[in-house]
């Protein structure tokens, strides 16, 4: 079952190690790599001086840009064969000749080899399976009751992925010191995929963890429907029920106060009449179900609590435990991965993972800063200061790897937010959408920062400074310098406006109305904005629009190439993981594979580990 290759790269590299060294090189040394990835921000697009756009890049890469629609633009970064802009090569491809390409200047070398190795160490994300499972492993579709719920995208991740656990079950169970026991499901929510693997024709135990009661309490609903479950039944003396349901709804309804036309006074609404209890006896069908839910809150890898309420009947010491998931977020793949070598019974795990931005950072801050171009702020402070050991990265190669930043590999928030986009699956009318939607939201900051509700980004940060004049202190003056601080540290923070109404983005006037009535009721920033923003008028932002409006294709640019550099962070992120596998000694055998078709699914790698 296990791939030619134990990670997706390129054809270009020798070997995993040869990958890996190159991988952790470039992250470490391209400087174009680091400010595209973590080192920009789109809200400062309209407000920096220099101009982000012409810092960020030089001036034949903006020339080149400048002469191409932004649809030939991104054809270029992810699907353009390369090889047609080589000077010895194939020019005689009929979208590039000696005047130029698709009706614009060809890209220059620089940007040709910055393109090149982006793609070089992004892993290879087409779909894998199943060219990894036997062909006489039959493909099951979904019954119809097993699928309720779901939407063509669950339908497709739910079945390769139960099809793909089953296989790896079904090879484990060819060591005879395997004893197959439970399917463990990290983080199972509605329990799509723990009701497949527990339906015909697979039949697994699972045993589902889940933090939220409510996932649980419809998870259990669905089971009935999947006949899984049968249904609770309730067994009453009908007539004692009646009678005492009647007896209550009339006392309730006769105890409600009548008003005349000039009572002033208000009557609090009744509690809703429960049916009684006394009477009646309920009862639970039993049932052969394969799914046990266990609600809890997981923080770590270490499973011993969680099956020590499992009775003894449904967890029998010598059986072994195979943990999944399906699209895990932030730490919680770096708690399913360490299951395998915390817990004895756990022998092997398959997990996918996603929300790469809900992962916390390991490392301390780096030593000496990365080539930013974006200001500093406090919730870049926060989360690369978290230190949290269970957060990124996982590996001991790539948390001392050296670099002249300091040892280790970070990817600030930011970085990891644009890791979980798909630029490959952007189609014209998406981009036009979101494009549109980020500027709106850039000049919109601009706005902000002009009438002096927000701090531009030079003066985000305002440093501290201790020393003291003289040793008199005026209380009149240490007020003022106390209020002063206090303005500056509210117009310090950041304005989180959060998603609109589809309506909003009619137009900018419309999303600026919006987005203003939106913050009048934000605690912590409506006093100033109400304060600020009084007075602008519809001719004043349709200016805004007119001048700035040329910048809108300029933003686009920086936002896709910040997706498609992110491609080579999600790629450290999961090859991080896999090398953590690779450093446990009780592993013995890792690998990672795409698993969905990436049209569909785009976080489609599932990384899998084994216990010797």
């Amino acid at each position: 079952m296990k791939p030619p290759q134990p990670l997706p790269y390129s054809a270009c590299f020798a070997n995993a190690e040869a990958y890996i060294n190159s991988l952790l090189t470039f992250v470490t040394s391209s400087e174009h790599l680091q400010r595209l990835c973590g080192g920009v921000h789109i809200l400062e697009f309209l407000t920096r001086h220099p101009d982000l756009y012409t810092s960020l890049f030089p001036e034949d890469w903006r020339h080149f840009f400048a002469s191409h629609q932004l649809p030939n633009i991104l054809d270029f970064l992810m699907r353009t064969d390369l090889s047609t802009f080589e000077p010895s090569g194939t020019r005689s491809n009929a979208t590039c000749d000696e005047s130029g390409w698709l009706g614009g200047v060809v890209p220059p070398s620089s940007l040709l080899e910055y393109v090149q190795i982006v793609r070089q160490h992004s892993l290879d994300r087409t779909l894998a399976f199943p060219s990894s499972i036997p062909a006489s492993v039959p493909e099951h579709t979904l019954p119809r009751h097993v699928a309720v719920g779901m939407k063509p995208k669950k339908v497709h991740e739910v079945a390769r992925l139960a099809r793909y656990v089953d296989h790896l079950s079904t090879e484990l169970s060819l060591d005879r010191s395997y004893k197959r026991g439970h399917l463990v499901d990290f983080g199972s929510g509605q329990n799509y995929l723990g009701r497949a693997l527990a339906s015909a024709p697979y039949n697994a135990k699972v045993l589902a963890l889940e933090s939220k009661p409510l996932n649980i309490d419809g998870a259990r609903s669905m089971d009935v429907t999947a006949k899984l479950a049968k249904k609770e039944v309730i067994m009453r003396n009908k007539k004692q029920f009646r009678s005492q349901n009647y007896t209550k709804q009339h006392r309730a309804k006769a105890a409600v106060p009548t008003l005349d036309d000039d009572d002033d006074r208000s009557v609090a609404p009744l509690p809703e009449a429960k049916a009684p209890r006394h009477g009646c006896e309920t009862e639970t069908e039993p049932s052969e179900n394969n799914i046990q839910y266990i609600e809890t809150v997981i923080q770590d890898g270490d499973l011993s609590s969680v099956l020590s309420r499992l009775p003894q009947n449904l967890n029998p010491p010598q059986q072994e435990l195979l943990v999944i998931s399906l699209h895990s977020c932030g730490n919680l793949l770096h708690h399913g991965l360490r299951s395998l070598t915390l817990n004895p019974s756990v022998r092997a795990v398959a997990l996918v993972g996603c929300c790469y931005n809900l992962l916390t950072e390991r490392l301390p801050p780096p030593l000496s800063p990365h080539p930013n171009i974006r200001s500093c702020n406090r919730r870049l402070q926060q989360t690369s200061s978290a230190r949290d050991p269970h957060g990124f990265p996982m590996s001991e190669r790539f948390a001392t790897y050296p670099h002249r930043h300091g040892p280790g590999i970070r990817f600030n928030i930011t970085a990891r937010m644009m890791a979980v986009q798909a630029p490959q699956n952007w189609t014209e009318r998406e981009c036009e959408s979101f494009f549109t939607r980020h500027f709106y939201r850039a000049l919109f900051q601009r706005i902000l920062v002009d009438r002096g509700a927000i701090d531009g980004p030079a003066t985000t940060m305002h440093a501290e400074n201790d020393s003291k004049e003289g040793d008199e202190s005026d209380p009149a003056r240490e007020e003022e310098e106390e209020e002063e601080e206090e303005e500056k540290e509210k117009k310090s923070q950041p304005v989180i406006l959060g998603s609109l109404r589809k309506q909003c983005y009619a137009s900018f006037t419309a999303y600026v109305r919006a987005a203003v009535e939106k913050l009048n009721d934000d605690p912590k920033h409506a006093e100033r904005i109400k304060r600020c923003m009084s007075g602008l008028s519809d001719a004043d932002i349709a200016g805004y629009e007119e001048k700035f409006g040329h910048k809108k294709k300029e933003l686009s640019v920086v936002w896709s190439l910040m997706a498609f550099s992110a491609g080579v962070v999600e790629s450290a992120i999961v090859v991080d993981r896999w090398q953590w596998l690779r450093e446990q000694q009780e592993v013995r055998d890792c690998w990672v594979e795409s698993i969905f078709d990436y049209g569909i699914s785009p976080r489609n790698l599932v990384v899998v580990g084994i216990k010797g």
